[in-house]
């Protein structure tokens, strides 16, 4: 009973979460001044009889507790509402932004993890080099210097000065610039556990037998490591869309930082409110997932 009862609390804790930030999420952004009409009549030539006219077609009349009882009890339906900008439906337009934030995602997390597992081994296996150092140097990047300023300069250096890259919707140059601020995140942490893991018992013997310094690394070491490592990637990843979505505005990438950005230049709440929701669901749940299987690979937890 007690076992099942572990193996639930996370999926039942991200639920928890997942409520607490739509509820936050909700207010936080109706009370920001002006709504949609607002800005459709800044646009064009509408009167105030109008106005009036579309807020209460909208329902941006009613008491903020009623417009969010009503938007969660369609949400629970899988109702999101309809964009009040582009009027079209909100589950619609976020499925077709996404596939480019998780391809953006998904590659620089894929260059970041490759970068920090060949430099943590690499400078395992050569002390003496400048591996060491190297992994230093880059831990340092990730923590001072902001993804955004680097995007910036970038842009300044490859697609204005040298003319190599297009500044919009290049794809490559974005993802080398999140990957290496991912790889600094594990790197650090991931040298230091495969270093602590080299006093162990089978470590030794591997070593007492001649075998190559990247072979112990790989086969005997990073196994040891591979709990933490999980843990860090968790929790790299859901940095990961913070870093996603400023990239994407600065180099025009149709995902959903452009989608999110445009819905609070146009007051669309139930646009914006079903983006927050949908990111921090996705955070939520990479962390509970990760949770679970860093139950399955390491049983101290469960003790």
């Amino acid at each position: 009973m007690t076992r099942a009862i572990g193996w639930a609390a996370p999926p039942l804790r991200a639920l928890a979460l997942i409520l607490a930030i739509s509820m936050i999420a909700f207010f936080c952004i109706r009370a920001v001044p002006g709504d949609v009409v607002d800005v459709l009549a800044a646009q064009g030539d509408l009167t105030a009889a109008q106005q009036a006219e579309m807020r209460q077609a909208m329902g941006l009349n009613a008491s903020p507790i009623v417009q969010f009882l009503t938007w969660g009890g369609r949400a629970l339906h899988g109702e999101f509402g309809n964009s009040l900008r582009f009027g079209k439906p909100v589950g619609e337009l976020f499925l077709n932004a996404l596939p480019a934030t998780l391809h953006l995602g998904l590659l620089a997390f894929a260059i970041g993890l490759g970068l920090a597992l060949t430099l943590a081994l690499g400078a395992l296996a050569a002390p003496r080099s400048p591996l060491p150092l190297l992994v230093q140097a880059v831990n340092i990047w990730s923590i001072a210097v902001p993804t955004f300023c680097i995007g910036i300069a970038g842009i300044l250096i490859f697609s204005i000065w040298l003319g190599w890259l297009p500044a919009i919707g290049h794809l490559g140059l974005p993802a080398a610039i999140l990957g290496i601020d991912i790889a600094g995140q594990l790197v650090k942490p991931l040298h230091d556990e495969l270093r602590q893991a080299q006093a162990a018992p089978h470590v030794r013997t591997a070593r007492a037998k001649g075998l190559h310094p990247l072979r112990i690394g790989l086969f005997h070491l990073l196994p040891t490591a591979m709990p933490v490592l999980l843990a860090l990637s968790s929790v790299v990843l859901a940095g990961v869309l913070g870093g996603t979505l400023t990239l994407e505005v600065l180099f025009g990438l149709p995902g959903v930082g452009s989608l999110a950005l445009n819905a609070m230049h146009g007051r669309d709440w139930p646009l914006l409110q079903a983006t927050i929701v949908f990111l921090a669901a996705g955070v939520v749940l990479i962390n509970a997932a990760a949770e679970l299987l860093h139950r399955l690979l390491d049983p101290r937890p469960r003790r």
